[in-house]
């Protein structure tokens, strides 16, 4: 059953072209591009359907920033999401299926992008949940295998089923045609659980402060000169970081002025 307004009364219309479940709490689905549409791996968008003004009863966009999952390259947009019961947004949105229509404003913006670091020879990335989509653009991207020697994800989700789609990106990339040989042996990854029992367990937060991430993957701690770090999370997280990034010297950068590390706080109430 398509839930989403016709396409003759809906504002910048894009169509869905496929839908995955991973969860019983998250998807990622994928629409049309516009043509017009340029944006850099990493940037995010707003995205909706239309719902009806409870006091007017006139129909208005309901739209919330969701960073695109696909790389700068593709053809199609790729989005991940939670599914929230009574979201919304969500609650219709997780509804969707092949044919259907959303609203998707073509005005990319957003702070997780290469360019808002300096050079360096690592690469982190590191978030929480549905904060892997932007990283999911920037790993399928060649320009981020060109400028770094190692790329490190690390995602904390709460299940591991939760894990599942970040997972699925990163296995799919030392065979992917593009940028296969670009990632080599460049690629580390690194996925913690806090609730279900896994090879590795807690918030990468504390395996980043007792120094448990850098002997498991064989790295060394942060250094200004060499490791640039991109975050993406809750706040809760994303503060953890930032405090962390700030202790071994590096300092927030934007795209005005490119620095060590950079976070993304559009997602945050």
């Amino acid at each position: 059953m398509n839930i989403a307004t016709p396409a003759k009364i809906l504002p910048d219309a894009q169509t869905v072209t496929t839908v995955t479940h991973w969860s019983d709490t998250l998807f990622s689905f994928r629409v049309t591009r516009p043509r017009s549409l340029r944006f850099r791996s990493g940037e995010f968008v707003m995205i909706g359907l239309m719902q009806t003004d409870a006091k007017t009863g006139r129909e208005k966009p309901l739209l919330r920033a969701y960073s695109i999952a696909s790389p700068s390259w593709d053809d199609e947009l790729e989005f991940y999401s939670i599914k929230v019961p009574d979201g919304p947004l969500t609650s219709r949105l997780q509804k969707i299926e092949s044919g259907d229509q959303i609203i998707l404003r073509p005005k990319p913006v957003g702070t997780l992008v290469l360019d808002a670091l300096l050079p360096g020879k690592r690469l982190w990335m590191i978030c929480t949940g549905t904060g892997i989509a932007p990283f999911a653009s920037l790993l399928r991207d060649p320009e981020t295998w060109e400028s770094y020697d190692q790329v490190i994800v690390a995602h904390t989700c709460r299940t591991r089923a939760e894990l599942a789609y970040g997972a699925e990106i990163v296995s799919a990339l030392p065979d992917d045609p593009l940028i296969g040989e670009l990632v080599g042996d460049k690629l580390r990854y690194y996925p913690t659980t806090t609730r279900d029992r896994s090879d590795i367990e807690g918030r990468i937060s504390d395996h980043i402060r007792d120094g448990r991430v850098f002997a498991a993957l064989d790295l060394p701690a942060w250094t200004p000169e060499e490791d640039r770090v991109m975050i993406c999370g809750n706040l809760a997280l994303n503060k953890d970081i930032i405090g962390l990034c700030e202790a071994h010297g590096l300092e927030e950068g934007a795209n005005s002025a490119p620095r060590h590390f950079v976070v993304e706080k559009a997602f945050l109430d």
